[in-house]
């Protein structure tokens, strides 16, 4: 195969022969020209945008993945008895629903089998285990040149190509807060990430720290396993059925929201919330000022759906309590003053973007959180060929929109680049 290329004027050799790109590297092992687009991230956003490329004329593309597998925060990161806390009409991937016999709220088994299908069906083939160091572009090239280490050997790889998806998600490194104390804390400190079941805390006394959707259900397997959880809330929440009306809250909110002002659909959101649940102040989950809606567009927390924690709550075999100040060699002292004892302490304190610490860029990624500066719907594309996709805080629905975006984008350049190749090649 000829690896001569020539793209804007700018010529890329063969790695074999003194490659331009390898000469300003320090002892690169191999160089790699890909001429698609790099896709950095086997999630679902990942492999919605390397299908969608595929059927936008079949644009080539690579996707590098760091772990052994796709979708390797479903597969090892989440816990037995988790399901999407949405229908699955509104987490399909583009061009393929889920099967008809799944349930409405499909596991995460079955989610994990739908991926790997979605794979098969559209011939995706990651790279694995390629750990990405860096990702920068090179104005004299006008080109990315990602570079990636081998998790197997440790081989040095760098790639290059005209376009870079930046598919890692908002998820991709978990939020371990610093507590004072919890060095000589005697009991056991987890993430969430690593828990799977209940059934390995049978008996125990286990504090939740955090109220999001996965401490709500982590507190509500604990109970289910004849444990005896406690549930950190130290911020106002938004507690939500997760069905209303016979219909899901969040398919009646976005069918609301048509017709509707967003202040108008939370107020009835609310309204319908204290009857069907009550009013959550009264047991230590007092509610935002803000809509539920609204808040999510403003910050992008997302309300808990309940699925039965708050009637454990409420009958007292979950017990809230206020922030964690310091642990001590045996207990957990709570802001509030007061002391208990617990086997293990769970931190759902969910996760974050790496994305700074190897795209080496300013002007689309925030250094502070690593989501994109512009807010949706505006933060897929970049400058230079560089997008992003996952990292609308709007869930598998936002990632299906933004994959068809770039493909579109892409195919675009694609096609205005390629056309200008051939009339650059007729004699």
């Amino acid at each position: 195969m000829d690896f001569l290329k020539e793209i804007e004027g700018k010529k890329i050799h063969d790695p074999s022969n003194n490659n331009t790109i390898n000469n300003q590297m320090k002892n690169p092992p191999r160089c790699v020209w890909i001429p698609g687009a790099i896709i950095v991230g086997a999630g679902p956003s990942g492999l919605a945008t390397s299908a969608c490329l595929k059927l936008r004329g079949d644009v080539p593309s690579i996707i590098l993945e760091r772990s052994n597998c796709i979708a390797s925060l479903w597969k090892y990161k989440t816990y037995d008895r988790l399901r999407l806390h949405l229908p699955k009409q509104f987490c399909e991937l583009p061009f393929m629903p889920f099967p008809e016999n799944f349930p409405t709220y499909p596991s995460k088994q079955q989610f994990i089998k739908y991926l790997e299908d979605y794979t098969e069906k559209f011939d995706i083939k990651p790279v694995f285990n390629q750990a990405v160091l860096s990702a920068e572009f090179d104005k004299n090239l006008g080109l990315w040149r990602v570079v990636a280490e081998g998790l197997k050997g440790g081989e040095m790889t760098e790639y290059v190509s005209r376009w870079v998806v930046v598919a890692t998600g908002e998820n991709a490194e978990a939020v371990v807060p610093e507590i004072e104390g919890v060095e000589e804390y005697e009991g056991r400190v987890m993430h969430t990430s690593l828990y799977k079941s209940g059934e390995f805390f049978k008996g125990k006394r286990v504090l939740v720290v955090g109220c999001g959707n996965s401490g709500m259900e982590v507190c509500l397997d604990l109970c289910n396993h004849n444990a005896k959880p406690s549930l950190v809330v130290r911020d106002t929440v938004h507690v939500l059925p997760r069905v209303m009306l016979g219909k899901s809250t969040f398919g009646l909110s976005m069918w609301l929201l048509k017709w509707f002002p967003t202040r108008l659909v939370d107020r009835f959101l609310l309204l319908v919330s204290w009857l069907m649940l009550g009013d959550t102040a009264e047991l230590g989950l007092h509610r935002p000022k803000v809509g539920p809606l609204e808040l999510k567009s403003l910050s992008g927390k997302t309300p808990v759906l309940d699925v039965g924690t708050l009637s454990k709550i409420r009958h007292g075999q979950i017990k809230v309590c206020p922030g964690v100040r310091r642990l001590t060699r045996k207990y957990v002292e709570f802001t509030n003053g007061r002391r208990e004892n617990f086997d293990a302490i769970i931190l759902a304190t969910g996760y974050k973007s790496n994305v700074p610490s190897w795209l080496k860029e300013s002007e689309m990624f925030s250094e502070k959180d690593g989501l994109p500066k512009r807010p949706f719907p505006n933060g897929w594309k970049g400058e230079c060929g560089l997008y992003a996709v996952g990292f609308t805080k709007r869930g598998l629905l936002g990632a299906s929109m933004d994959a068809q975006k770039i493909a579109q984008d892409i195919q675009r350049c694609w096609s205005e680049e390629n056309k200008h190749l051939i009339i650059a090649r007729l004699p």
